[in-house]
């Protein structure tokens, strides 16, 4: 593991008070931390998602293939857990794809390798669990929301929540998100710039 992504991994680990400095330096011996460049592909639609990815610094999107088009369903930035979960769990074929719209340098994880740390780590599993049920209610807010709101509500929404993406996300794929044309996006953002 190359120094800098260390030192991203051991700043992240230091935030877990549950464990001892000894456990979260054992911790980060045993996780696999992997550098990915922009643009590149971590799952295909059509092939099994075999990993999941935990993103500490940089940013993944997930998107599908809608007759030719690239429809994104979600991104993934720093604390926040990317994995394609049906195909993953289920070990199917998965239906989209999973790529890094930045650098990106994630925590990777197998079930093996998750099981053998759970056991290894008791406490660490707990830190997971807690995670994954934040992620699970932050996701099903964000769907509920999307559902019943217009286009610009759900840009106004990205801009209050997730700020960030703004600057970060080119423009067509934030279109995407949030279900319109990147021309729907440039007038709904001179809308809300006149008014202010």
């Amino acid at each position: 593991m190359e120094d800098n992504a260390r030192v991203i991994l051991q700043t992240f680990i230091a935030q877990f008070d549950a464990l001892t400095d000894e456990e979260k330096e054992m911790i980060a011996d045993n996780l696999v931390v992997e550098a990915y460049p922009k643009g590149k592909v971590l799952v295909k639609a059509g092939e099994v998602c075999s990993k999941c990815y935990f993103v500490l610094k940089g940013c993944l999107r997930q998107y599908m293939m809608v007759d030719d088009v690239e429809k994104t369903t979600q991104f993934f930035t720093e604390n926040e857990a990317a994995v394609l979960f049906t195909s993953y769990t289920n070990q199917t074929r998965s239906e989209s794809f999973l790529s890094c719209v930045e650098d990106t340098v994630v925590i990777l994880g197998d079930m093996n390798e998750e099981a053998a740390m759970y056991e290894k780590f008791p406490k660490l599993q707990q830190i997971t669990r807690a995670m994954m049920e934040q992620d699970f209610g932050k996701t099903q807010d964000h769907l509920s929301r999307f559902i019943a709101s217009t286009a610009e509500e759900r840009y106004l929404n990205l801009m209050e929540t997730r700020p960030d993406l703004l600057q970060r996300v080119p423009l067509n794929q934030l279109a995407s998100y949030i279900g319109i044309t990147p021309e729907s996006l440039s007038r709904i953002r001179k809308r809300i710039q006149k008014s202010s």
